[in-house]
């Protein structure tokens, strides 16, 4: 089973039913005796960094994520879930993050257009389990205006956008984020939430 948390950020209706769409029971929920019984934890995301963090706050959730995260349980962060992630954000003000990924979190400094929208190409760094079917220059769906700025060992693949390579999926030992959307990334979304799938199997 794999908790989705409710945070009153989250798309979560689309990312439940692509998980559905791969035949994978999900529950969304925001209570700890659940998120214990998960075998994997997704942090979906729409909105602002601040507001996410604080409402992880208002939800008692940061502590069940650091022990669920210390357990060894599989976690992936989805856009704005992927950002909080990191150590600390600059949106709005600077928020300290969740701090399972080094890097922070800041606006995209480029002369092309804000929001990054639509689908861009995957250049992959580094082999990981999370991209087990994907190839290089596999397209996915990206919408944001703040992009991770993490260390070499973390990045598994980037995409160009201008003058930027904006960090999109990123990983260490347990955690892992999406920058873009997979459940709005069609096939190629649909192989990467497989193999989350099967790592929690």
């Amino acid at each position: 089973m794999i908790v989705i948390i409710d945070y009153n950020v989250g798309n979560l209706k689309s990312v439940t039913n692509a998980f559905r769409r791969i035949g994978l029971e999900t529950v969304v929920s925001r209570d700890h005796n659940v998120i214990r019984q998960a075998k994997g934890i997704v942090l979906p995301g729409v909105g602002t960094f601040l507001i996410a963090m604080e409402n992880l706050k208002k939800y008692d959730l940061i502590d069940i994520l650091n022990e669920r995260k210390e357990a060894g349980i599989p976690i992936l962060g989805i856009c704005l879930g992927m950002q909080i992630l990191f150590e600390k954000g600059y949106e709005i003000t600077e928020t300290k993050g969740l701090g399972y990924l080094q890097g922070e979190v800041k606006f995209m400094k480029t002369d092309e257009k804000i929001p990054h929208m639509g689908w861009n190409e995957l250049h992959i760094c580094k082999q990981h389990p999370l991209l087990k079917y994907i190839h290089e220059n596999d397209y996915v769906y990206f919408v944001h205006s703040y992009m991770a700025y993490t260390t070499p060992q973390q990045l598994i693949s980037y995409c160009d956008y201008g003058d930027l390579q904006v960090s999109s999926v990123v990983a260490k030992d347990n955690v892992m984020g999406c920058q873009f959307h997979p459940e709005k990334s069609g096939e190629v979304g649909k192989k990467i939430l497989l193999a989350f799938k099967e790592m929690i199997s």
